[in-house]
């Protein structure tokens, strides 16, 4: 304000015309003022404005001519991109996501690389199938299997319409007439043939093994589709009546105590485990005896409400083969076996076993040749089997407000008969199921699986893993655990809407599944899509594809388990990557959520090592998630877990991809209003200084008016050689993708070294010199210089911004012909480097800042002066100082860099610098504000 108070009192002193006073202002002042022939650039709205840039960029088709100014030679750089769940409108997280991946193009696209980007989408699977099926409820609807994948169709494209709406709006660059679906019939033969790959190396097998099962969708689970949460269960413990006491000195009225925070699964209980190299006592409580782990004696005893026990044997865990117990409460045998896995950090040291509800008791189970024994159905309620008591037959395991009915009638069973021996509440964390958000149960039953252990293919995918590059780095660790760690893949889910697993089964259930199976159905899959396995009859399917010998089609039926949908997107790379002469494989870069490391990473190595040998990517870069501003979870009432779209409404989308690019997004990222707003802020800062060159550079044309380099004055010197050190620290930091701390020094550079330092020593020669003075043409040549070159640094983040502001330093107009995308490199390395020079400038900043400062303040204070221009400064020095000299060489441009009318340098024999600050003399010109000793009237 004081700078356009001070323009238009010059104006009214000197009487200037419009035509004569033009180059002295600002657009925004010239708007003010309504001067003709003026623009007003840069205006803000962005949520209004920025939707009419993304138009004329569509219009131009921007995405297309850039990829079409790749040359044969260009390199490439490869994003490819991790495939989204089409099934609602976008979120933060998304907009995390997407945004540093067209952030990372855009940059390598500036740098002469040929970035083409096919954003994907992913379609199949359970929370698409969850949720339209949720709604077939509520209207108490039934379907068939065809009728449920159109609807699940139809739901996903209309998601993947929203979605590709919104990610555009957010200024995502890609090629979105070219995107893939794992839907798409081509897609699905891809996966498809994958899949033969796994049958052809005889990894695939079918087999009765614990699985996780989600109650709600009454489906198996991948790794990948499990959340851990905090679970409060019963715990309890039963004691199992040893039947053979007299073999190992005890009375017969002893018992084994085993602890399990899973009461329902004691109907399937065939074995007790323990450690055989843990100390096991035997004690006595009143007139009964326990066995239990030495070491756990007095928890036990605690938590059993035992007042007093008495030890009357100790046992090494070895010395107990052959101990036989009784089911509590079923008549059955329960024989303690050895198993390494037991533990005592809590419970009693002996483990219930029930090979058909956990992955160590199956593993226990097959050892000892126990019946993997499951009595559930899909809907986890008891079955009558002969062996399941009446009052729990049909009873479900689903729990409700934290118990369920089963857990109930087992633990009313236990106290009946006595077996239950104590009981409390127990806090831990368990598995839930990602979708419904319940506890998920460990069943067993007839599921598809790929062996990670045959022909080494864990092995290689961990050797694979150690040739790919990881940001942040600890992502390689994080990775080879869970591939280590990870059992057999469950490849079978009980649902509809997916790539049906190509399997027929004869009349007495057996399977046939090979390798020309599976790509005869995937050639007809290409054709028509896999809604023909659903149709079809096995004859049609079978069409051409050989049998084995005295098989025929008509005595076979076609199985009803879908591919898991990790294996969908795990084949991304082949589908999208692998034919497609624009791309490459394997990709540069996944750049996908931290959780990924369980999930798509996952999926996508093994696809590649199995049917490839090669991992499918070069590099992987993880981000964390969305968090409230403390670092707490945002829940979904949370008022800033707003959808994508909200934002953008209030603040547009440059402001949020800058919010984006100031977060360390290697940890959690936090999200509020108050963030945003302070984003906003510095946002308006480039703003401000992009408005500040312009309107500073509209009467200069680099053609008739750039100066060269070494004629720049010195602080124009100055800010060149900063702006080139500036670069190349942001470019460092783009080219290891730490965006924040590129962020971190452009806002610094904007703020301090421009802002506050160089446009405001510019601002009486920008405005009150002569339009051709030397002076001001050299400003203004460094000005054009730093504008360029910080304008295409910022592009990759503030692509609307930039462009606009682009369009008017190029042709003086809202929208450029030639937008700033398409242009190529960011040009610092022509800029020569003055380092002497910025020494000297530096210093006379420095003594200005820490010294000067202050004793002006000092007659502000003291009502002496009004602002900096009524000031003259005196300083006393010699040649011994360095100091003295900087000042001396650069006298002249003194009162510009102190910011004040006069400086005034006496040689003196003084040992250090010897400053004074007084009231300028002379009088105060109108026009310039400074203090001088006469005024001139001009003609």
């Amino acid at each position: 304000i004081q700078i356009f108070l001070k323009i238009y009192l010059a104006h009214l002193a000197i009487k200037q015309t419009p035509s004569e006073l033009y180059y002295t202002m600002t657009f925004s002042l010239k708007d003010t003022l309504n001067l003709p022939q003026t623009k007003y650039p840069m205006r803000g709205n962005l949520p209004q404005r920025e939707p009419i840039r993304q138009k004329h960029w569509e219009k131009q088709d921007l995405y297309k001519k850039k990829q079409n100014n790749c040359t044969v030679d260009s390199p490439k750089f490869i994003i490819h991109d991790g495939p989204p769940f089409t099934n609602g409108n976008l979120h933060m997280g998304h907009a995390l996501n997407k945004t540093l991946k067209d952030i990372i193009l855009r940059y390598k696209a500036m740098q002469g690389f040929c970035t083409p980007y096919f954003p994907g989408w992913d379609c199949h699977g359970l929370p698409i199938e969850y949720k339209v099926s949720k709604e077939f409820q509520k209207k108490k609807q039934r379907l068939s299997t065809l009728e449920i994948r159109t609807s699940c169709s139809a739901f996903s494209e209309k998601y993947i319409a929203t979605q590709k709406e919104e990610f555009v709006r957010l200024g995502i660059f890609a090629d979105w007439v070219n995107e893939y679906k794992t839907k798409d019939p081509a897609y699905e033969a891809t996966i498809l043939e994958t899949f033969a790959h796994f049958v052809e190396k005889g990894l695939v097998y079918r087999s009765k093994k614990p699985v996780y099962w989600s109650i709600p969708c009454q489906t198996a689970l991948a790794e990948a589709e499990i959340e851990y949460h905090e679970h409060q269960s019963t715990a309890v413990f039963v004691r199992f009546a040893i039947e053979n006491p007299r073999d190992f000195g005890i009375p017969e009225n002893s018992f084994v105590v085993i602890w399990t925070t899973t009461p329902w699964t004691l109907p399937a209980n065939l074995a007790i485990s323990l450690n055989p190299e843990f100390s096991y006592s035997a004690i006595q409580v009143d007139n009964v005896h326990y066995l239990c782990a030495h070491d756990l004696l007095n928890d036990v005893s605690k938590k059993c409400g035992w007042k007093t026990y008495q030890e009357v044997k100790k046992f090494r865990g070895c010395e107990l083969k052959g101990l036989i117990t009784k089911h509590p409460f079923i008549n059955r045998q329960s024989p303690v076996l050895f198993a390494d896995y037991v533990t005592i950090e809590a419970g009693t040291g002996f483990v219930h076993t029930a090979p058909g509800h956990g992955l160590e008791d199956y593993q226990t189970g097959i050892k000892n040749d126990l019946p993997i024994y499951c009595p559930l159905d899909d809907q986890a309620c008891y079955l009558n089997d002969g062996e399941i008591p009446q009052e729990l037959v049909g009873l479900s395991t689903l729990e409700t407000k934290g118990q369920s009915k089963a857990n109930i009638e087992v633990l009313k069973l236990m106290q009946n008969n006595g077996s239950l021996v104590g009981s409390h509440p127990h806090t831990h964390s368990y598995p839930h199921c990602w979708r419904s958000k319940t506890p998920v149960i460990f069943r067993a039953m007839d599921q598809w699986f790929v062996s990670l252990e045959k022909n080494d293919i864990r092995t290689k995918a961990i050797n694979a893993i150690k040739q790919v590059t990881f940001v942040p780095d600890w992502g390689r660790k994080r990775i080879e655990s869970f591939i280590e760690k990870r059992p057999d893949w469950c490849i079978s889910r009980q649902r509809s809407w997916g790539v049906p697993i190509p399997a027929f089964y004869d009349q007495s259930g057996l399977a046939y599944l090979s390798p020309e199976i599976v790509r005869g159905i995937a050639e007809k899959v290409r054709k028509h899509g896999s809604d023909i396995w659903f149709s079809w009859t096995p004859t049609q399917l079978l069409d051409g594809i050989p049998l084995p010998k005295g098989l025929s089609p008509e005595a076979l039926t076609c199985g009803s388990d879908t591919l898991d949908v990790w294996i969908d997107s795990g084949c991304s790379h082949r589908s999208v990557l692998k034919d497609n002469p624009h791309l490459k494989w394997p990709a540069d870069l996944y750049l996908e959520g931290s959780d990924q490391h369980r999930g798509w990473f996952q999926s996508s190595l093994w696809t590649g090592i199995i049917a490839d040998q090669k991992a499918p990517y070069r590099s992987i870069l993880t981000h964390g998630f969305i968090v409230k501003e403390d670092g707490t979870k945002l829940s979904k009432s949370d008022p800033n877990n707003k959808p994508l779209m909200d934002w953008i409404k209030i603040y547009g989308a440059d402001i949020i991809r800058l919010w984006i690019a100031s977060q360390d997004y290697r940890g959690d990222v936090p999200l509020s209003e108050n963030i945003i707003k302070n984003i906003s802020q510095a946002y308006r800062s480039i703003r401000n200084n992009f408005r500040f060159q312009i309107g500073n550079l509209f009467d200069f044309t680099p053609q008739h008016h750039l100066v060269v380099f070494s004629k720049l004055s010195p602080v124009d010197q100055w800010a060149l050689h900063k702006t080139t050190l500036f670069a190349r620290e942001v470019r460092k930091h783009f080219d290891q993708y730490e965006f924040h701390k590129a962020y971190q020094k452009i806002i610094n550079f904007v703020n301090n070294t421009l802002s506050a330092t160089y446009h405001d020593i510019l601002k009486d020669r920008l405005y009150t010199f002569s339009p051709n003075d030397p002076l001001r043409r050299s400003s203004q040549t460094a000005i054009h210089h730093i504008f360029e070159i910080l304008v295409k640094l910022l592009s990759p983040i503030l692509p609307f911004t930039t462009d606009e502001a682009w369009s008017y330093f190029k042709q003086n107009q809202e929208m450029c012909d030639q937008p700033l995308f398409l242009e190529e490199g960011i040009a610092f390395n022509q800029l020569p480097e003055f380092e002497n020079t910025t020494t000297e400038i530096d210093n006379i900043l420095h003594l200005k800042n820490n010294h000067c400062n202050e004793l002006l303040e000092t007659l502000r204070q003291d009502k002496i002066i009004g602002q900096s221009l009524d000031a003259k400064i005196s300083f006393k020095g010699s040649f011994k100082n360095e100091d003295w000299n900087y000042l001396k060489k650069h006298q002249e441009f003194l009162p510009e860099l102190f910011g004040v009318s006069q400086v005034e340098l006496h040689d003196a024999d003084v040992s250090s610098l010897e400053t004074n600050v007084q009231h300028a003399d002379g009088i105060r010109c109108p026009r310039s504000w400074r203090w001088v000793p006469e005024l001139f009237e001009t003609s």
